[in-house]
């Protein structure tokens, strides 16, 4: 299965390509960080974002979007811009018919390095360790979009196990 996941900021938006292979090992395919310049109005930054995740939804294929969930902001004003990027990442992946999961920060952390209050670096860190990557991917919204992909696939895989053993001996799960 081949995950995209995003990290949706108002200047950097993370993405991160993740694909889960059949001998269970994670494989990378690319990441990196879209940019956008705070002076542009908000309508135009958020039509170069999406331009953007379109592209790479073509290119790349995938079958799943993961994204962060919403969090408390102290910022209100923030928080609604934030909320307009996560709905333009939402709504690429709908246009290609692809579902989009969430996950609080929290979660990820816990997926990827073992403990939910991680430390940005401890991020960084096992993502490029578990995606056997020579060095940590140079954007931190990168590095975060591939754990928001790595959580999604550890999830959704360990879902599928569970969803295939709660099937009684001799029955033919449903697929």
């Amino acid at each position: 299965m081949r995950t995209l996941g995003i990290d949706c900021g108002t200047e950097y938006t993370g993405y991160g390509v993740v694909e889960l292979c059949s001998d269970g090992k994670l494989q990378y395919l690319t990441c990196g960080a879209i940019q956008v310049s705070p002076k542009q109005p908000m309508a135009r930054r958020l039509s170069a974002t999406y331009r953007e995740l379109e592209t790479l939804l073509r290119n790349y294929q995938p079958q799943q979007v993961a994204i962060e969930d919403v969090f408390y902001a102290v910022n209100a004003k923030s928080a609604l811009k934030l909320g307009q990027v996560r709905g333009i990442a939402m709504l690429a992946a709908a246009i290609h018919g692809i579902d989009v999961a969430e996950y609080a920060p929290l979660a990820i952390k816990s997926a990827v390095v073992g403990y939910g209050r991680a430390e940005k670096a401890q991020v960084q860190h096992m993502v490029a360790r578990l995606l056997n990557l020579a060095e940590v991917p140079e954007s931190p919204d990168a590095a975060d979009a591939l754990a928001i992909a790595i959580c999604h696939l550890h999830t959704s895989a360990t879902l599928e196990r569970q969803r295939y053993d709660a099937v009684p001996a001799g029955a033919v799960p449903l697929r």
